[in-house]
């Protein structure tokens, strides 16, 4: 199966599986796989990184540059997943973990943000042949795969997102539908266990997704495009804040 719909059936496909996989035989103690959510409710970690690994892999049927970019977003946010619960250290947003660094403190938020930064700016300049356009693309990867981080403060809220942000790229014919098609495949595996309260993707899968829908708009779009989307991700950024708002109050 080729196009939009496989891309679609195999993200999914492969996010199902791997929850149930990991749900049968995690690594280490089931309690490592385990997180409060906002309401104190005790919900699961594996639809992280099954969504991150199946949207990767969809990805890069489309670019290999694109699924590499998703897998190392995926990895950056498993990290801060892990380190940064277990150093307690409750900092979101880019201005609190630049601050951080400014005072000499290496958090795992900054590691984050660094590393999507190069595995972005790598993928852009990849998937565009012009510098600025290469530029461009690496802002709308990282800038995206953030902006679907912010959002995830609520159930469904990440994942509800990247399909409704990714239905337009769908209309479209090529690469930008198809790795559309990939991020919504992926979304749609988790959406039920996460509006049910039984899981959540953290940063592992929130930045996973995020970067697949930022490569379906770099690989949809040229130099006009790319720019209005780099914009609206930069003023997302920006006032993470009233973004991150926004989504709790939904």
């Amino acid at each position: 199966m080729r196009g939009r719909a496989g891309a679609f059936a195999l993200a999914a496909a492969v996010t199902g599986a791997g929850i149930a996989a990991l749900r049968r035989n995690a690594p280490g103690s089931r309690a490592r796989w385990e997180r409060e959510n906002y309401a104190g409710r005790t919900v699961e970690l594996y639809a992280g990184p099954a969504s991150a690994v199946g949207v990767a892999l969809s990805a890069a049927r489309v670019h290999p540059a694109a699924g590499a970019a998703v897998l190392a977003a995926g990895a950056c946010g498993a990290y801060d997943d892990v380190a940064g619960y277990f150093s307690g250290d409750t900092r979101r947003g880019f201005r609190a973990h630049l601050g951080a660094l400014r005072d000499g403190e290496v958090t795992s938020g900054a590691v984050k943000l660094f590393g999507i930064s190069a595995a972005a700016l790598v993928a852009g300049a990849l998937l565009k042949e012009r510098p600025l356009d290469k530029l461009l693309a690496g802002c709308v990867i990282a800038g995206t795969a953030h902006f679907v981080n912010l959002v995830d403060v609520r159930p469904g809220r990440a994942a509800g997102a990247v399909l409704a942000l990714g239905a337009p790229g769908l209309l479209r014919k090529g690469p930008g539908a198809e790795l559309s098609a990939a991020a919504m495949g992926a979304a749609a595996a988790v959406l039920p266990d996460d509006l049910a309260e039984r899981a959540m993707i953290g940063d592992t899968g929130a930045h996973a997704l995020g970067a697949a829908l930022g490569a379906a708009v770099v690989a949809g779009n040229r130099r006009p495009g790319l720019l209005a989307h780099a914009v609206a991700v930069v003023a997302a950024a920006v006032h993470g804040d009233r973004v991150t708002a926004w989504a709790r109050s939904l």
